[in-house]
């Protein structure tokens, strides 16, 4: 492709991405359309309840389109996505893109905060241990690092969710466990929701600096003695970043999902704790809405990401061209 583009890799290769992109959002939409009508019976009458008339039922799915054939109500959807249109909540009668709105701030402020807490503790802990533990030194702050880590790792979101709730709620109420309420109330669902993050991104942060301090480039850099602030910050750092960059990408996208689980733990009023609701209400427009923003979300992370990458390396472009 890029010999058709007159010989330039950084727009043959983001033309394949936005490509990539857009195929992928074509999917996405499909199978959040095709989700809904894969349930199980009849979802507006499980919304209205049992006690709902048959006019009411009839009507309701008349004012939806859920009359019309498989392949017009497709169309309905894409060409209301495309104008902005998200729908009408069966329960609350309310337009779904009001209830997102409600909503997103509080996911966006906890993931945010979650993913910022990340970011500050595990590329710092992922060098300096690797620094600390190099060349087979430090054998028990290696192992305090693998075994502190894989416990992080082995613990789902949801199971340090109740045990945070049990421990600060039960035994030591220090700070609150439900709602959004004030700063108080980010400390449980951060750390619930940060915690395997940190050992996720703190492991590879640390596996690539252990390559990057063999490399030839460092261990010349050494031989000149340049301060370790040269050799560390200057030589080892941005090589180490294109990598971690890569994964840091994933890490947000882990963080958005893991927001279902730790918002209905605890309470807290965001996107998560709506499609759960949502959910078991079968209000399929707003589950409809949500899971489509939790999956756009992921694309246009892993788009930017790709992009970043190809701007700090360059030859990322060229290789795959």
């Amino acid at each position: 492709m890029s010999a058709a583009l007159g010989g330039h890799p950084w727009l043959a290769f983001l033309i394949r991405r936005l490509a990539r992109f857009v195929v992928s959002m074509i999917v996405l939409v499909t199978a959040c359309f095709a989700m809904v009508h894969a349930l199980p019976g009849d979802p507006v009458r499980s919304a209205l309840g049992i006690g709902a008339s048959p006019e009411t039922i009839a009507a309701t799915r008349q004012r939806l389109g859920l009359d019309q054939s498989v392949w017009h109500q497709y169309w309905d959807y894409v060409h209301g996505l495309l104008q902005g249109h998200l729908g009408t909540s069966l329960i609350s009668d309310t337009p779904v893109s009001d209830i997102m709105s409600q909503r997103l701030p509080a996911t966006i402020a906890l993931g945010g905060i979650a993913f910022l807490v990340v970011i500050v503790v595990a590329i710092p802990l992922g060098i300096l241990t690797a620094i600390a533990t190099r060349e087979g030194k430090r054998r028990k702050a290696h192992f305090g690092f693998a075994s502190g880590t894989g416990v992080l790792l082995s613990i789902p979101d949801y199971v340090l969710s109740v045990g945070l709730v049990f421990l600060f709620a039960v035994t030591f109420p220090i700070f609150e466990v439900a709602g959004r309420a004030g700063p108080d109330s980010y400390v449980l669902p951060v750390i619930a929701l940060s915690a395997g993050s940190i050992a996720y991104l703190a492991r590879i942060v640390r596996a690539e600096t252990q390559r990057v301090l063999t490399e030839d480039y460092m261990r010349t850099a050494r031989a000149k003695r340049l301060p370790a602030r040269l050799v560390y910050v200057r030589h080892a750092l941005p090589n180490i970043m294109t990598a971690t960059l890569t994964v840091s990408g994933f890490v947000l996208a882990g963080l958005l999902a893991g927001t279902v689980l730790v918002e209905t733990v605890f309470a807290w009023p965001g996107i998560g704790h709506e499609l759960v609701e949502s959910v078991l209400a079968t209000d399929f427009p707003v589950v409809q809405a949500t899971a489509l923003f939790f999956g756009s979300t992921v694309l246009i992370i892993n788009l930017l990401v790709d992009v970043a990458i190809a701007i700090i390396d360059p030859r990322s472009t060229i290789r795959e061209s």
